[in-house]
Order: C-alpha cells, then structure tokens, then sequence
C-alpha cells in the first residue's frame, strides 16, 4: 500500500508502520540491520511528510552538511572565475 500524503503525527506514524510492513524495509534489515532499517523507514516517512507541506525541520547533522557543500561550491565557484580571468 503507497504511504499517504498528511502532515499530521498521526500520519507520519501510520507510514512508518506501514513501511515496515513492505518489502523494502525487509531487504534493507536483512542487508544493513533492523537499526538502520528503522531509521530508513522513519526518514522516508518525514520526507512524505515534508512534501505534503510540512514544516518539519532537517537534522542538525544534514543542515550542517548541506551548509558546508554549498560552502564548498560557492568557493569552487570563484576560483573558476579567477582562473579564467587570469589565464588571458
């Protein structure tokens, strides 16, 4: 059964109830353990959740991650620009 659309808790927990009835969470238990298997299926039901409109905020650890790769670019960006100037 597809995981509904919703922003409510209720929702939220009905989808990671039903992901653990599916197939995915069993080969990702039997691949990487019932652990992370668990995270998964709560990751995919927030992300269910945010589409549907939801303000619920990232991870510290992603929005940390996320900061530092756009960091990351913006300066690989410029040293482009630089290199281009200077080649001429």
């Amino acid at each position: 059964m597809p995981l509904k659309k919703g922003t409510s808790k209720k929702t939220v927990s009905r989808n990671i109830e039903e992901f653990h009835e599916g197939d995915t969470y069993e080969r990702t238990k039997a691949k990487f353990g019932k652990k992370k298997a668990d995270k998964q299926a709560v990751a995919v039901a927030l992300n269910k959740a945010r589409e549907s409109g939801a303000k619920i905020p990232r991870k510290k650890a992603a929005k940390k991650a996320a900061k530092k790769t756009a960091k990351k670019a913006a300066k690989k960006a410029t040293k482009r620009v630089k290199k281009k100037t200077t080649k001429r």
